[in-house]
């Protein structure tokens, strides 16, 4: 099957089970009620299981990504990448972008992956501007 990057308005048992691998102190119920056109989940899905997940905020033309993370097991393989690149992709309206450095445990690795996504380092974190 196809690694698809997917938007997430609705969460089925199979992708709450896979969320609390991703996230396992999130409380899915309430993040799922919040779920709106201005705070949406995206997830990268393979073989119908979610592999990574991120939140965004959008406001006008600027989003923040929030709580980016890839399964432990499914890094390194380019699963992060295509799916901050589809985010992107998807919300081509979206003129500058914004995520945070918090709770990233190896902040050097984060910021090479960053910068390979076209991420510019600022303070606290890292911005993208549409070109």
């Amino acid at each position: 099957m196809k690694l698809t990057i997917i938007r997430l308005k609705h969460l089925s048992a199979q992708d709450r089970l896979d969320l609390a691998k991703i996230w396992p102190e999130a409380d899915l119920a309430a993040l799922e009620m919040r779920l709106d056109e201005h705070h949406q989940l995206y997830a990268a899905k393979f073989n119908d299981r979610l592999l990574a997940a991120v939140r965004a905020t959008i406001k006008g033309t600027h989003g923040e990504l929030e709580e980016f993370m890839v399964r432990e097991v499914t890094r390194r393989r380019g699963v992060g990448k295509y799916l901050l690149e589809e985010v992107l992709a998807q919300n081509k309206a979206i003129a500058q972008w914004w995520i945070a450095d918090a709770g990233f445990s190896d902040r050097e690795a984060a910021a090479a992956f960053m910068q390979s996504v076209s991420f510019i380092a600022q303070v606290g974190g890292w911005g993208w501007l549409q070109k």
